[in-house]
This record gives structure tokens, C-alpha cells and sequence, in this order.
């Protein structure tokens, strides 16, 4: 019977495979190692490209700010400019005003009276003037409340005095003056200026 020894070509397989085991160790590693680089290298470009797109929100939000300020300023000027604007239209009417306002009263006082003082603290215009009779003032209270430019007459008080043995009544009255429009108060001054020139 012969006998083959087997031992050394055991050995020799078992060498292969553990040099087969060694490679594939190292190739498993160098694949690892590529992996991570190539994973590290994605995770990087990303953050370095959301670092920049921060970078450009930063920026644009900063700009964003910028031009709000502005916007803000720009409002600020525009609103001190309207004030100013009705400033100059207050006084633009408020000039035409003390004519007209002075225009009508000569025109609703009625024969027998006559104003000895006109105080005007805003829209409320107190008026003390001397009648001859009570009726008298009632017609004016009248007047005054058919006005285009008077409104809310009141007569605060009325009192008799003798002055050169004559008997005559010393009223106080308020008025309101109606807000009206500017077109409205040059029509009212063109209307009040044809009136006036009419014989």
C-alpha cells in the first residue's frame, strides 16, 4: 500500500489562503480608508457650500437691513414733509379765513347791533357785542345758524345796561366754524367776491 504525505501541500494552501486573507484585508482597508475619504471630502464641500450660502444670506439680510433703515428714514421724511405741507395748507387757508369769517359777520349782523370784541381759540369764536332789543339777538343767533360758514351758535349771556339813558343788552355768544375743504372755501370766496361787487 503506498502511502502519500499530504502535510506540505496542506501547508501550502493554507499560506495561500492566508496570503489571500492578508490581501483582501488590505484591499478591504484601502477601499475603508477611500470611503471615509471620499465621505469626508462630500461632508466638507457641502459644509463649505452652506458656509457660503450663509455667507451670502448674512449678507443679503444685511443689505435687507440696510434698506429697511432707509426705507424707514425715507418715511420718517416723508411724513415730516406732509406736516409741513398741511402746515402751509392751514395757513393758506387760515389766511382767506379771517376775511371771509369777518365778510360774514358783517353780512348776519343784523341793524341795531354792533360787536365790541371776536375771540377765536381754535374752531370756537366768542363774540361779545351790545345790542337794542333781544330780538335782535335772536336774529343773529338765526343768522349764524343758516351760515355756509358758521355752525352750533350758542348765547352764553345776556344782560341789560343803561348807557347815555339808554336802555340796551350786552351779549355773549360762541360760534363753531364749519371745516370745509379747500375747493369749497374758494368757491364760497368767489361766491362772497360777486356779492361784494354787486351794487
Amino acid at each position: 500500500m503506498i502511502r502519500v504525505n499530504l502535510l506540505p501541500h496542506r501547508q501550502l494552501r493554507r499560506e495561500a489562503r492566508q496570503r489571500q486573507f492578508g490581501l483582501m484585508a488590505i484591499f478591504s482597508a484601502v477601499l475603508a480608508a477611500a470611503i471615509v475619504i471620499m465621505a469626508y471630502t462630500v461632508i466638507s464641500a457641502r459644509i463649505d457650500a452652506q458656509s457660503e450660502r450663509n455667507a451670502r444670506l448674512d449678507s443679503a439680510i444685511a443689505k435687507l437691513d440696510k434698506q429697511i433703515a432707509d426705507i424707514k428714514d425715507l418715511k420718517d421724511q416723508i411724513k415730516a414733509m406732509l406736516g409741513r405741507k398741511q402746515v402751509v395748507e392751514n395757513l393758506q387757508t387760515n389766511r382767506s379765513q379771517a376775511v371771509v369769517i369777518f365778510d360774514e359777520f358783517s353780512r348776519q349782523l343784523p341793524e341795531g347791533m354792533f360787536l365790541k370784541n371776536i375771540k377765536q381759540v381754535d374752531n370756537v369764536i366768542t363774540l361779545v357785542g351790545v345790542a337794542d332789543t333781544n330780538a335782535r339777538v335772536a336774529t343773529l343767533v338765526r343768522n349764524f345758524n343758516a351760515s355756509p360758514w358758521l355752525e352750533s351758535p350758542s348765547l352764553v349771556e345776556i344782560k341789560s345796561v343803561s348807557a347815555n339813558n339808554q336802555k340796551q343788552n350786552v351779549f355773549t355768544l360762541t360760534v363753531k366754524l364749519k371745516i370745509s375743504q379747500p375747493e369749497k372755501e374758494e368757491t364760497a370766496l368767489k361766491a362772497h367776491a360777486a356779492k361784494g361787487n354787486k351794487p
